[in-house]
């Protein structure tokens, strides 16, 4: 009797803004490798996590939601959704389960009916349906992809998270460990750092600031005793600068604050954190500033 074949694979989580990519790969991975926010579009840079069970490795690659780019680095984020679509094997196409499909729903749905690669459309947040609810908002999901296996599961409670994760397994190829069994993210911890710094800006800034935020980990100093980070917190307006210090610094302090709370989790020590703002006029729509702070199109 042959053993059950060891299954590995790349597994892009797509979806509209906001409907809980981050949130569910931090609960697959068991800790917290990518940001969340109710404010849309907060994930950026493609980020995978890494999920090594006994009878396979699943690497989940969140991605930005897909959107109406307004700006040069909108644009960047969607393609590069777009051009993942076609190097994973298996998409796993998020929705608000709690909401019938919209257009923004249906945009990507016509996109994945033509590729290739298998895709499953998991319904999130099924801990805010009501009973009467439920069939409806499925059926209105159902009929964009009719051939996709429909998941219900909830990110916050894991509600169906077990069925997911063994439909995903499932749904992957045989194939080695990618990764060694220890590993949560092929991420280094600067991109991780600063992510947790730009984190602390979307929930304690205003609407407008967050989009115009871009976090860079300068430097990193290690001792036995300490890390001590240094970091550019990048923004497009004085008035924006003016509005991350806060008056008499204080906003800075309290982004610096907790921000630095999330990185001793994350590096299992004390950490000294030091935070500088400057002013980058339309850093958002100018290629070599995009380039040098990490964002680029990819092949």
């Amino acid at each position: 009797m042959n053993a059950t074949p060891f299954r590995s694979g790349f597994v892009a989580l797509l979806g509209r803004p906001n409907v809980g990519k981050s949130t569910l790969l931090n609960y697959l991975v068991g800790q917290k490798i990518a940001i969340t926010s109710p404010t849309a579009q907060t994930t950026r840079q493609r980020l995978r996590g890494i999920v090594t069970l006994p009878e396979g490795q699943m690497i989940l690659v969140d991605t930005p939601g897909i959107h109406k780019p307004h700006h040069r680095l909108g644009e960047i984020l969607v393609k590069n959704a777009q051009t993942l679509v076609r190097s994973v094997d298996v998409v796993l196409l998020l929705v608000d389960g709690s909401q019938p499909a919209g257009t923004g729903d249906g945009f990507i749905a016509q996109g994945l009916a033509t590729q290739k690669t298998p895709v499953l459309l998991g319904l999130n947040k099924q801990d805010l349906v009501a009973d009467e609810q439920g069939e409806r908002i499925t059926a209105s999901y159902q009929a964009l992809l009719p051939a996709a296996p429909l998941l219900p599961f909830s990110a916050v409670t894991g509600q169906g998270i077990p069925e997911l994760q063994a439909q995903l397994l499932q749904a992957l190829p045989p194939g080695p460990c990618y990764y060694p069994p220890e590993m949560v993210t092929d991420q280094p911890e600067r991109f991780i750092m600063a992510e947790l710094i730009r984190e602390q800006i979307f929930h304690l800034t205003r609407e407008e600031v967050p989009h115009a935020v871009a976090v860079v980990v300068e430097r990193v100093e290690e001792t036995p005793k300490i890390t001590r980070i240094f970091a550019a917190i990048v923004v497009e307006r004085p008035s924006q600068k003016a509005i991350i210090i806060g008056n008499q610094g204080q906003m800075l302090k309290t982004i610096g604050s907790q921000a630095r709370q999330e990185m001793q989790k994350l590096i299992s020590g004390p950490v000294y954190l030091q935070l500088f703002v400057k002013v980058e006029p339309k850093w958002r729509q100018t290629p070599r500033l995009l380039q040098d702070l990490g964002y680029r199109l990819e092949s």
